[in-house]
């Protein structure tokens, strides 16, 4: 990035030809006439530091604005919960590298002593006001925020850090350069109170990141997304919630876009989670053309209460694995692929089962499909309440979508033949009410293979015999 004049940041690729920040743009086309270069953009830095913002809100609800390019957090409250200060630093270096910065910590008594201290780029943990006091006077002048014009009139009158302003009569600093200079320095030393504004963070989460160059390969995209699920999971620690679904949007050439959503079983909120079903979703994803940025929403944030730990972790570890399991199989397969399946009070075996949510529980119950049945005449609408029907016979594990005729065998012997039956008739007639009856003897037959299957034969006109289930 850079200005009109001077170079504002680099990467490793110049740092590597010798650029440096605060180098004369010229200078730098000097030293790299390759040099990409791009003006600095006010509006993406504070939406930035926004996003920030709201992640760093998992460690304190005090987060205020250093504008333009810092946070402070108030974290006095948070010492015993995480640890100590020195734990909470790591976390938070950890947490914005992961998201894609090189962030500057430090901690100190007074939250603008601690913005000068990483603005100078001294990244130390001080505890007492006196220690703080011994580091500011050595600080350059430029991270107190003055501009350039006071700087230069400043170093003109010797004075070019902290220390040197101090030595400085107080009376002559107000009048020639203004009260507000002297009580941002007494802000910083503790001696005057210093009342902020925190952050609220939005009732739902956006993200966006405009990648440097164009992608051609969705599972390409799975990096950049990385860092804006960090920060979706620093922004739901810090509301106590979690999400069932989240979206990611692609941006291609003028303006047209692709979506993923990716759909959960359960709330969630870890990032290496959501990062690898959204892994899983766009591997089987083309790309209609390639990406230029990309956008990750979740619009409905749903609470989640503490969990309560067991006294011995393997007396958890299926319930934290089940539903995780059944979100990968979904995000690779499809979310209509992987349900549970429930029983319905119907006796045809094709309705007797229904496609539910499954149960986010270790010892889910265990339901497949299951037909009552009841010999003689038809059933009546009070029959499908619920109420106790007769024991059924022999139900296979799988049912065909649809029953297949069996036209080779009109007529089944019970011995020799195509099949041979072991078990039935079993009559199920039912259906009447609903304009799809059925009058059906299913029996259990063993094929030439030795595979157990169910058949049936139909009473109603045209008749015939059909394949409707494998026991194996």
């Amino acid at each position: 990035m850079a200005d009109a004049r001077h170079v504002l940041a680099c990467d490793g690729r110049a740092r590597h030809r010798g650029v440096r920040p605060g180098m004369a743009l010229a200078a730098a086309y000097a030293l790299a006439p390759q040099l990409d270069v791009r003006p600095r953009d006010p509006a993406t830095e504070t939406e930035t530091l926004l996003g920030l913002a709201a992640w760093a809100g998992r460690f304190t609800p005090s987060v205020a604005l250093e504008l333009p390019d810092a946070l402070a957090l108030e974290i006095e409250g948070s010492l015993r919960i995480f640890g100590g200060a020195a734990r909470i630093a790591d976390a938070v270096r950890h947490g914005v590298a992961e998201m894609g910065f090189a962030p500057r910590v430090a901690c100190a008594p007074t939250a603008r002593g601690a913005s000068w201290l990483a603005r100078a780029g001294v990244e130390t943990l001080i505890e007492s006001p006196e220690a703080l006091a011994d580091r500011l006077v050595t600080l350059p002048l430029h991270v107190t925020g003055c501009d350039a014009p006071m700087l230069e009139s400043l170093a003109a009158i010797g004075a070019a850090t902290v220390g040197d302003l101090l030595a400085l009569p107080r009376d002559g600093l107000a009048r020639r350069f203004g009260q507000p200079l002297l009580d941002a320095v007494d802000r910083a030393l503790g001696r005057l109170p210093d009342p902020r504004t925190f952050h609220v963070p939005p009732p739902t989460f956006r993200a966006t990141i405009e990648l440097a160059a164009e992608v051609t390969q969705a599972d390409a995209l799975v990096f950049a997304a990385h860092r804006m699920l960090v920060q979706l999971e620093g922004y739901l620690v810090a509301r106590s919630g979690g999400v069932r679904r989240f979206v990611l949007r692609l941006a291609h050439r003028e303006g047209r876009a692709s979506e993923i959503a990716v759909g959960l079983v359960a709330p969630n909120r870890d990032a290496a989670h959501l990062t690898h079903l959204l892994r899983e979703r766009l591997a089987g994803f083309a790309l209609p053309e390639p990406v230029r940025a990309l956008a990750l929403a979740a619009d409905e944030i749903v609470p989640v209460a503490g969990e309560s730990l067991a006294l011995f972790a393997e007396e958890t570890r299926g319930e934290e694995d089940w539903p995780r399991l059944v979100e990968r199989l979904r995000a690779r397969l499809g979310a209509g692929a992987v349900h549970g399946v429930a029983a319905t009070a119907d006796h045809r075996p094709e309705r007797a089962w229904r496609a539910r949510e499954p149960e986010p529980r270790r010892h889910a119950s265990r339901t497949f499909p299951v037909s009552r049945t009841r010999r003689g005449a038809g059933d009546s609408p009070d029959a499908r309440s619920g109420a106790a029907s007769p024991k059924p016979g022999h139900r296979p594990f799988w049912l065909l979508a649809e029953p297949r005729p069996l036209a080779e065998i009109d007529a089944v012997p019970h011995h020799g033949g195509p099949l041979r039956l072991l078990a039935g008739p079993e009559r199920i007639e039912s259906g009447w009410w609903d304009g799809a009856p059925c009058a059906r003897d299913y029996f259990v037959a063993r094929t030439r293979e030795d595979a157990l299957v169910w058949v049936y034969r139909e009473q109603r006109e045209p008749g015939g015999w059909f394949l409707h289930g494998l026991f194996s």
